[in-house]
């Protein structure tokens, strides 16, 4: 925390020279300038960089280089000035001892302290290297740097924003950086960490000055108010602490015009200064109540549309811009969310004990579906009103989509509402938490003979029905008359293959059943895991095998640049044509593979001639036809014409339920 401010500039009145005649004024100094810390106590917010400066002055870990790195506003000049004169200090006791050594312990000022922080003092350069950017500049750093000091111990180079030197300027440079003379150091600072060439940061020791908290920047407003002879509100001091994102720069600023607007006739006729209030700084910066936001959300969650344009045309009459309001609607939502993940306390310290409670009490009605679409929709909204020639109508129409959209039914309320027949969805998404997201089954009829089944995610190779589906099914031309019960449908879960891969039904027992016989067989050598206890009945299998033993590469070579022209597991015989993107050796390696894997001898030759179709090409040439023919289907064709713009970009087969399922309800 900073101690009480001290100005280094005051106002002369009262003072009077030989003759008897006033003083002149001195000119103000702005906050910005008048409070600017002199010692590192007085730094705030940056306590990680003052430990670790004192315990190296400390114990004389002095560096050549230091790098401050930190958004503006945060001291990085500031600090930069600080050092130089911690590098020089240097002051005379009352009993006329000398202390002259680095330290950053300086109670009062030293024989440079002045200069160095009036940027004044010849053995402290200062460059801004936004200017001076050429090789020419850092040469006549590089040749002064070779001159001892005139007056002081250390000859200090700060050179600001840094970033901004040419790279020749940089290459010039290093040398000197990494091995300078005894009698000199460089110090420094930008904002564009990034754009640094690391062979210059490897040579610095670096600090990021970090923002400054809001709690810790409204006290420190608070004393300088104090300081002033003025007065605040604290919910002032707290809109222009988070106006200031950080930056103790920016919110002196920003308090230095609140002050300023603040003070009437009848405070500045008696030479008084007036009182800050959160009226005026929001009139200053177009700010909204949070109290008339909250008030806002409330009516767009609800679908109150005219209530909600009222409130917006209520806000921009009393001076905040449309854009500004949806940002801070913005922050609104963002507040309920934490309340809703975090709790009450969790949706922040700058909230009042009212705003706090109204956080809470709306996370506890909204869900975080909602929350989350409104977020989205805010930030693009956000944009568009920004870039608009008319932002007030744009605001409207942002709060109006926003309205509209509150209690749309999520997408697994709308698939729950098709399987039970096409009722509506349930609306108000509003009203109680998100409903846990979960697999939703479309129940629809069959699609006709021609027709593929309808997938939902990911493609795989279609499985024709079972034989008890197709003793189940309903030939089309049995349509449904009056008073007759509709017809059987089928459950999206009736095709396709299970989580595995392996096809349902009998052959998926069969495999079971030799997977249990080759574990009794192989034994320690299964559970050593170098034999896998499958049958490789196709080449798909092989695939199959190479891909759950994680080795990519071999998959991707086997699936697109391979052409099978034999396969004979009897014999574990495999006759491949390698295509040219395949590699040379890739016979040699499925043979060691498979060998390693199978526990069986396998001969593994390559053909000239090409064979069938590579697996991937087959396997994507049905994924098309199958997504073709999805989008036929009549369920699918409807979810498309409710939400204009979307599509299906992939598909794979549900599980599918076995007879015994269906008789006992499961699912």
């Amino acid at each position: 925390m900073a101690k009480e401010p001290k100005p280094q500039a005051v106002s002369a009145t009262s003072a009077k020279p030989a003759d008897g005649a006033p003083l002149p004024a001195k000119p103000y100094v702005v906050l910005a300038r008048k409070y600017r810390p002199r010692t590192f106590d007085d730094l705030i917010g940056q306590g990680a960089l003052v430990q670790t400066l004192r315990n190296a002055f400390a114990t004389g870990r002095i560096a050549q280089a230091y790098m401050l790195t930190g958004v503006r506003g945060t001291g990085k000049t500031t600090t930069a000035r600080i050092l130089a004169r911690a590098f020089n200090y240097e002051r005379t006791n009352p009993d006329g001892t000398i202390i002259s050594k680095p330290t950053i312990d300086m109670p009062e000022l030293g024989r440079h302290c002045a200069d160095i922080m009036e940027s004044r003092h010849p053995d402290v350069i200062e460059m801004d290297a936004a200017s001076n950017t050429g090789v020419d500049d850092v040469r006549e750093i590089i040749e002064s740097a070779r001159y001892k000091p005139l007056v002081a111990r250390i000859k200090v180079f700060i050179i600001d924003e840094v970033h901004m030197l040419s790279k020749n300027a940089f290459n010039a440079l290093l040398k000197t950086l990494e091995e300078p003379p005894e009698h000199v150091k460089f110090v420094f600072a930008t904002t564009e960490i990034r754009k640094v060439p690391v062979t210059v940061l490897s040579r610095c020791q670096r600090f990021d000055l970090r923002r400054v908290e809001g709690k810790v920047l409204s006290g420190h407003f608070r004393k300088i108010v104090a300081a002033e002879g003025a007065s605040a509100d604290d919910e002032a001091l707290t809109l222009i602490a988070r106006a200031a994102e950080g930056s103790v720069r920016d919110g002196l600023s920003i308090l230095d015009q609140a002050i300023a607007m603040s003070s009437s006739d009848e405070t500045l006729s008696d030479g008084r200064i007036g009182t800050v209030t959160a009226a005026n700084v929001r009139a200053m910066l177009g700010l909204a109540d949070r109290g008339r936001v909250f008030d806002l959300l409330e009516h767009v969650v609800g679908g109150r549309t005219a209530e909600a344009l009222a409130g917006l045309h209520s806000l921009h009459h009393d001076g905040a811009e449309p854009a500004q309001v949806l940002a801070d609607l913005g922050e609104t939502v963002h507040l309920v969310t934490r309340a809703k993940i975090a709790g009450a306390p969790g949706a922040g310290e700058s909230l009042s004990p009212d705003e706090r409670t109204r956080a809470a009490a709306m996370a506890g009605q909204l869900s975080i579906a909602l929350l989350s679409r409104a977020w989205q929709m805010l930030l693009k909204g956000l944009e568009e009103t920004q870039k608009s020639g008319q932002p007030l109508a744009a605001a409207e129409m942002v709060l109006i989509r926003l309205a509209y959209t509150a209690d749309l039914p999520s997408p697994d309320e709308i698939l729950r509402a098709l399987g039970d027949g096409g009722a509506t969805a349930a609306r108000g998404a509003a009203s109680g938490p998100a409903v846990p997201p979960q697999r939703a089954t479309l129940n629809v009829a069959p699609p006709p003979s021609s027709s593929p089944s309808p997938l939902t995610a990911k493609v795989a190779p279609k499985v024709p029905p079972p034989p008890w589906e197709e003793a189940a099914s309903v030939e089309p031309a049995a349509a449904t008359t009056a008073g007759s019960e509709p017809p059987p449908v089928a459950s999206l879960e009736d095709y396709g293959a299970d989580s595995s891969g392996a096809a349902p039904g009998a052959d998926a027992e069969f495999l079971d059943e030799d997977m249990a016989e080759a574990e009794a067989e192989i034994g320690p050598a299964l559970h050593a895991g170098a034999i896998v206890p499958v049958r490789l009945e196709s080449f798909a299998d092989v695939v199959d095998l190479v891909g759950r033993k994680r080795d990519g590469l071999l998959k991707i070579n086997l699936e697109d640049n391979v052409s099978l022209v034999r396969f004979d597991p009897t014999a574990g015989a495999i006759d491949l044509h390698l295509l040219p993107k395949a590699p040379k050796e890739l016979g040699n390696q499925l043979r060691e593979k498979l060998q390693l894997w199978t526990g069986r001898r396998w001969m593994v030759a390559l053909s000239p001639r090409a064979g069938e179709k590579p697996l991937g090409q087959v396997q994507r040439e049905l994924a098309a036809a199958e997504l073709d023919s999805l989008m036929q289907h009549p369920a699918v064709d409807a979810v498309l014409q409710s939400f204009p713009g979307a599509k299906i970009s992939s598909v794979k087969p549900m599980p599918r339920r076995k007879p015994e399922d269906s008789a006992t309800g499961g699912s």
